[in-house]
């Protein structure tokens, strides 16, 4: 990272009301000097001025707000300058332009102003990605756990059990330093309940069946049926139009079809596969399998079959706490039939006149909800954290006092390395781009 001043739009290009160039840096100021009439001597910090913003020959662009946030206490951490501009597609270029003509200037790069941020000590590595996931989330329980995430509350925990080792790693090197001292039975003992307890809450952190990553990502149900059972009038009808192909002629479905949804602030992932039967046809059996696959990964599997025949298809290779059994055609039962399905515990509707689906959405954001009641606290939300905490537990169960001392730190220490790795702590130039590279330009 160059000690260049950076800026960009922090708005989505295009018309709109308003727009936001931000400016970041050590010569943020000279924005101020050289394109408006304020003098940046006696500019005060968060304060909105309303002035005109001028090219570097005098030429007015625009009447803009103009603030100032001094370093360090800025998102960046450094002097930061923020133009709030009129949004239009001239203007906006005008002003980028005249931008990159100050010397030292140069556009930003994506995720730069909050890799900034990070190296300034503003944020860790989580909250830095909990922003990405806020400025991500379609949903309300993604707005929630982003939030949470961005406010520190992973970090605290993480850098709680990393904190609690060091003070074992701490009593280790001490005793490594001074071998003549014999470590008492009570302090042995100490740090070894301490490292017991934090591979302990680690491990009960890691018992969370990717729900961080499936509220991230999307939680996956699948329909699964024989042809014609109605598997893509269920998923249209889902969907309230007409997302996919309805046809009477058996094997329409080929492929794996995906529609997300937001659920009760849960996004979704509803995916209509082909019709379960046996077939000689190439094509046809690719997708039968692609549908064996999709409910093996699945969250929750929707069993669909023809209300009709009273008896489901068997689906014994599907995961019992996944399955949601599912009655379809329940408009040409009688009242007995309807009876006879609904003691089964099996859900009935009509995917052809929308009727039953609100029931069945229901049953679904049940099942998420318990999924998270079961795995209440704290989620992690990327793989590279389950990743590292992995690691951790590895190196906390090879702790045992019977081992050279020398090991018992290495122990610790390798440990520690690992949950650092999640918030920085450590030197982790290697992830940082991939991380900040994810964020749009001006964020």
């Amino acid at each position: 990272m160059d000690n260049k001043t950076i800026y960009a739009l922090s708005t989505v290009y295009g018309k709109s009301g308003v727009a936001i160039v931000r400016i970041s840096g050590d010569k943020a100021l000279q924005a101020v000097s050289k394109m408006t009439d304020i003098d940046k001597e006696t500019i005060k910090a968060r304060y909105t001025y309303f002035t005109n913003i001028k090219d570097l020959s005098g030429n007015l662009l625009d009447k803009s707000l103009v603030l100032y946030f001094r370093s360090p206490h800025s998102f960046t951490g450094e002097d930061v300058i923020e133009f709030h501009i009129h949004g239009s597609k001239a203007v906006i270029s005008s002003v980028l332009e005249n931008l990159s003509l100050i010397e030292d200037f140069r556009l930003a790069e994506a995720g730069e102003f909050s890799k900034r941020a990070f190296y300034n000590n503003k944020m860790d590595l989580t909250e830095a990605e909990g922003l990405a996931d806020l400025i991500d989330s379609e949903t309300s329980e993604q707005q929630k756990y982003a939030l949470r995430q961005m406010e520190g509350h992973l970090k605290d925990l993480y850098e709680g059990w990393r904190s609690n080792l060091l003070e074992v790693l701490a009593h280790i090197e001490a005793y490594i330093d001074f071998p003549e001292e014999e470590l008492p039975k009570d302090i042995t003992e100490n740090l070894q309940n301490t490292v017991f307890k934090v591979k302990e809450d680690i491990t009960k952190h890691l018992k969370g069946n990717n729900i961080g990553e499936r509220l991230r990502d999307g939680f996956r149900v699948v329909i699964l049926g024989e042809p014609n059972a109605g598997k893509s009038s269920l998923l249209n009808a889902i969907a309230k139009r007409e997302a996919v192909i309805v046809s009477e002629i058996e094997g329409t479905t080929r492929d794996a079809i995906d529609i997300h949804l937001d659920i009760d602030g849960y996004p979704v992932i509803f995916t209509d596969t082909a019709g379960l039967r046996r077939t000689s046809e190439e094509i046809e059996q690719k997708g039968i399998a692609i549908a064996y696959d999709k409910a093996k990964d699945a969250d929750i599997v929707i069993c669909l079959f023809d209300s009709l025949k009273n008896i489901p298809q068997e689906f014994d290779f599907v995961d019992e706490n996944k399955k949601i059994y599912v009655a379809n055609k329940d408009d040409k039962l009688n009242d007995e039939q309807k009876i006879f399905l609904n003691n089964k515990g099996y859900i009935l509707i009509s995917a052809k006149y929308h009727q039953g689906i609100d029931i069945l959405l229901k049953s679904i954001s049940d099942k998420i909800k318990d999924k998270f009641s079961s795995n209440s606290g704290l989620l992690i939300t990327r793989q590279r954290y389950r990743e590292a905490l992995r690691n951790t537990v590895n190196y906390l169960s090879e702790f045992n006092f019977n081992k050279e001392i020398e090991l018992l730190a290495e122990d610790i220490r390798l440990a520690c390395r690992e949950i650092g790795k999640i918030t920085g702590r450590i030197e982790v130039d290697e992830i940082l781009d991939k991380i900040f590279g994810s964020f749009c330009i001006g964020k």
